[in-house]
């Protein structure tokens, strides 16, 4: 699957990423574009961990490398302990539907392996991932105002040269968005070699340009990130296989066949659907999870009618949520492991983060235009 290319490339793409200063450019950057509106530290901490965790691909390495800023500065913003607790744990996993997320591009390669439903490329779960995650951010916006209204959570002042100080300092890292959606969306790039512009882009900003990484540390970078797309490729190849098992016992037929005399709508099913993944989220990893459900779940799911984009949208949105579901979220572990704080009290503070993106889930899963609005 010349696909998989993108796989190796993007991941150690966010490793290197993650061993620069790119969370403080970042986190610099919007805060000095929307720290101006009111509670603007949380926005800057929603927007900046979305985009940290496509370009890295791990939502565990956003809450080490995001939350040691974040926090402090939350606290030091007047926020409290519990509420900048929950932003830095929940938002931990909101890149998920943001392209160069490698979760969206794993569900992509086994959703086309199968051949069900209609007809999608990678670039269109690519375009599709961008409004849900908006309303995501924008519910968990609005939310946010509303529990801090009243001003006491000062703002800081939106000046020019701040902002322009901000974006010289990220100047190398600024283009890549730009490379990567514009090259793909424009088709200027496949998929792969956009992977593969991004990794040479990000190693010669980070190693020669910034100079943040020693060119002696590249290869240990090199060796870490491929562990990780090892144990990735070990788990698609099994994936394929067992795929290849379920279409021919029909397993997905039989499924289907028992489903429909309980459940006769798509509303039933996603309901069902969505009540299903978020308790295999608390307790999968991501990619077990895509893996050895989606082969179950795509045929079935087409056969209500529901597209594959759409579900892949629906799916990831779950997984996201489902990192911080007690009581074995992953990002509650990491989260506690990082801030020495009891997992109880990351409970608690995840709660009503959780409340919000249920909402937006809900509109994500019976809004399917807001997934599909370009699929005429």
């Amino acid at each position: 699957t010349p696909l998989l290319v993108a796989l190796p490339l993007f991941t150690f793409s966010g490793y290197v990423l993650s061993e620069a200063k790119t969370s403080t450019r970042l986190v610099n950057l919007v805060q000095s574009m929307f720290g101006f509106l009111p509670s603007g530290l949380a926005v800057v901490g929603f927007v900046a961990c979305a985009v940290f965790t496509a370009l890295t691909g791990a939502s565990g390495v956003t809450i080490v490398a995001l939350g040691a800023l974040l926090l402090p500065a939350l606290r030091q913003a007047g926020f409290s302990e519990h509420y900048s607790l929950g932003l830095v744990t929940s938002s931990g996993s909101l890149g998920l539907l943001l392209v160069p997320s490698v979760p969206l591009i794993l569900y992509g390669v086994i959703a086309q392996q199968l051949d069900v439903g209609e007809p999608f490329t990678i670039v269109d779960l690519f375009v599709a991932g961008i409004v849900p995650l908006c309303v995501m951010l924008g519910l968990l916006t609005a939310w946010t105002l509303w529990t801090h209204r009243g001003g006491k959570i000062p703002r800081t002042r939106f000046t020019w040269p701040e902002v322009w100080r901000a974006a010289v300092a990220a100047r190398w890292e600024l283009p890549l968005p730009f490379i990567v959606l514009g090259g793909v969306f424009t088709g200027f790039f496949a998929v792969s070699e956009a992977a593969a512009v991004t990794a040479f882009y990000v190693l010669v900003a980070e190693v020669f340009l910034y100079r943040e990484i020693k060119l002696r540390r590249v290869p240990g970078i090199m060796v870490e990130s491929m562990v990780m797309v090892g144990g990735i490729l070990l788990i698609l190849g099994i994936a394929l296989a067992f795929t290849n098992f379920l279409v021919d016992a029909e397993v997905p037929q039989r499924l289907f066949e028992v489903m429909q005399t309980y459940i006769s709508s798509p509303l039933g099913f996603l309901l069902l659907l969505n009540v299903l993944l978020l308790a295999l989220g608390a307790i999968l990893d991501i990619f077990s999870a895509i893996v050895i459900m989606v082969p179950l779940l795509l045929p079935v799911a087409a056969s209500y009618g529901i597209h594959p984009v759409h579900l892949g949208i629906v799916f990831l949105a779950n997984m996201q949520i489902g990192y911080f579901t007690p009581p074995v979220g992953m990002n509650l572990f990491i989260a506690s492991y990082r801030f020495d704080k009891p997992l109880l009290d990351l409970y608690r503070a995840t709660w009503p983060f959780m409340l919000v993106l249920l909402v937006a889930l809900a509109l994500i899963t019976y809004v399917p235009a807001l997934s599909l609005w370009f699929i005429s």
